[in-house]
């Protein structure tokens, strides 16, 4: 089965071959493309053939309870369309050995309050980043109100990576909150959700309404190989905290 992505005109610009004839004229390109068949052969036997191999599959997480209302909404997707249209996040997604990302978004609050905004999606040039921003902007809100249920986010988030049709070198879940969890699970149960399936739980704390909400992130929600916590001071500051973050999250090592 191959990736499972959604249809229209973003689709179709998302679906680029990851490498061009015309990319490969240099030799950094071509070391690039023997690094990327190598790690496929090198991949698990387990994963299927037909996976679309990518340098990391990302969950883009966002907050949606009550505490976040209709403009701090919007600043978070006004926060990732900027991102993904900015040159040095899709330079950093090029640089990867397979020049590839597989990402999708989803909105969370309480334990039974989560959905999918926009379906998993390939990211492997400019096209296909400008894309996925264009629809990110566009994006209405399908989550109103509720509860802060971090956990329950992690435990919606992980089953999605094995349904997706892409084999990442890595498995990142990209949480953004402003609370404390507050509801369902607690922190050490989602915590371990994802740890027993290898998933990574990175962390931006926004901290307009709670003091050292980033602290709480670094001791409760993060896990995993290389998990890390960014702060933003308020929704405002988002916008930059999470180019950021994206950037790091993209950059990252493989796992061994």
């Amino acid at each position: 089965m191959g990736p499972i992505m959604e249809r229209g005109p973003a689709h179709r610009a998302a679906l680029k071959r990851p490498f061009k004839r015309g990319d490969q004229g240099d030799g950094l390109r071509f070391l690039k493309t023997v690094l990327g068949l190598f790690l496929v052969c090198a991949a698990p036997s387990s994963v299927a053939q037909s996976d679309y191999p990518v340098d990391v599959e990302l969950v883009l997480a966002i907050d949606s309870s009550a505490s976040v209302d209709r403009d701090e909404f919007d600043l978070q997707l006004r926060g990732l369309a900027l991102a993904f249209n900015d040159p040095e996040v899709q330079q950093a997604i090029k640089n990867g050995a397979f020049q590839a990302i597989a990402v999708t978004l989803i909105e969370w609050s309480s334990v039974d309050r989560q959905a999918i905004n926009i379906p998993w999606r390939l990211i492997n040039d400019r096209e296909s980043a400008e894309a996925f921003a264009a629809d990110i902007a566009s994006s209405a809100r399908m989550v109103d109100t509720g509860a802060t249920s971090i956990s329950a986010a992690i435990a919606y988030s992980v089953p999605l990576f094995a349904v997706n049709g892409f084999a990442g070198q890595r498995q990142v879940i990209d949480i953004s909150g402003d609370g404390f969890n507050n509801s369902g699970r607690t922190m050490r149960e989602g915590r371990q959700i994802a740890s027993t399936a290898r998933v990574t739980v990175n962390g931006l704390a926004i901290q307009n309404q709670v003091l050292d909400l980033g602290g709480y992130f670094e001791d409760y929600v993060i896990t995993g190989p290389g998990a890390f916590v960014i702060t933003a001071e308020d929704y405002e500051d988002y916008i930059k905290a999470i180019r950021r973050k994206l950037l790091r999250e993209i950059k990252a090592s493989p796992i061994s």
